[in-house]
């Protein structure tokens, strides 16, 4: 069984309710009424009954299953303004100006569906920036309890056994933080080897801390920061094995890992791959993605209090679903912390 599936039979039983707040995006209603169809969750959409029924019949797909939540009738309007208005109050926001977003903002009504608890996950980010999903998510759900960065994954899915978990990585951050400090680096290590335990299910993360230097080859800014960021990560006992800084083909090829950073558990065999700064990660996803038709879901966002997970403006219907999936699954295991 496809990881996919076994992902969509791993959260079924929970029947967690996801949010699709784009209702302009053809490729986010077409995941609605599939997802509703292959039964691993259920489906809110945001907008006008109506309209949305006129959006089904012209794409030639069925909403029966799918709850439809209009922002200009729903009941706990003044209650999601009066928390939003708190929330933000220190920037000046005013129930009159939460009111205002909520009802013309998709993206923060359906982050404000589950800050309500009308809803388990949101995903967003077909037709909207990662900029405007992950604002939603900070200023309405708010970050994790005790966590300092916010940063995302993307969970690579390749037909290459030999690479990473039998095909299976997950890549960071490329999507969120622009040159990350050294304690982010470190912060983005352990949120992707906790994203590959979670959502992949690999029991050992093999985090590689990557440059464009292995083992002191090269100097540099950024050897000396993803350096300092493994020594961070030795000083907090983390329970996943880690090595850096190592070329990306030091990282993943055996005999190469072998060569250049003899004796490393990491070298060779890594199947969580963190990028310097998201120049780097972004350009890095898209070519793996395109060269070699691995299936690249994200940009996951990390460490918010609740799952609100971006897409790729770049995404399939078919990505859509799928992140719909690891939504659930994020959502399960934000019940158990």
């Amino acid at each position: 069984m496809a990881f996919m599936d076994e992902l969509k039979a791993r959260v079924k039983p929970a029947q967690k309710v996801i949010v699709l707040p784009e209702n302009d995006s053809d490729r986010a209603l077409k995941a609605a009424a599939i997802v509703t169809k292959e039964g691993f969750a259920k489906i809110v959409l945001v907008g006008d009954p109506a309209k949305l029924q006129k959006d089904a019949e012209r794409l030639g797909i069925s909403f029966d299953g799918v709850k439809i939540v209009n922002p200009a009738t729903y009941e706990k309007m003044d209650e999601l303004c009066a928390y939003f208005a708190e929330r933000r109050k220190k920037k000046g926001m005013t129930v009159e100006k939460a009111r205002e977003i909520m009802l013309n903002d998709t993206t923060f009504f359906g982050a404000g569906l589950l800050a309500m608890g009308d809803a388990d996950g949101v995903v967003s980010g077909s037709t909207r920036t990662s900029a405007d999903t992950i604002k939603a998510g900070l200023q309405v759900v708010g970050v994790k309890p005790g966590n300092k960065t916010v940063c995302s994954g993307f969970i690579v899915l390749s037909d290459k056994e030999n690479l990473g978990d039998h095909g299976k990585l997950v890549f960071g951050d490329c999507g969120v933080i622009i040159e990350p400090t050294a304690e982010q680096l470190a912060d983005i290590a352990v949120s992707c080897a906790e994203r590959a335990k979670t959502t992949l299910e690999i029991a050992e993360p093999k985090v590689a801390m990557l440059c464009y230097s292995t083992k002191g080859s090269g100097s540099g800014e950024e050897v000396d920061k993803v350096k300092e960021a493994v020594e961070i990560l030795k000083s907090r006992n983390v329970d996943f094995a880690f090595d850096g800084e190592l070329q990306a083909d030091a990282a993943l090829v055996p005999e190469v890992g072998e060569r250049k950073a003899p004796g490393s558990k990491v070298a060779g065999h890594a199947n969580v791959l963190i990028f310097p700064n998201l120049c780097a990660a972004n350009i890095g996803y898209k070519l793996v993605e395109r060269f070699s038709g691995a299936t690249c879901l994200g940009p996951l966002v990390q460490g918010l209090a609740k799952p609100v997970l971006d897409l790729s403006r770049g995404c399939s219907t078919q990505d859509v679903v799928d992140v719909v999936a690891v939504c659930a699954s994020d959502a399960i295991a934000a019940e158990g912390k």
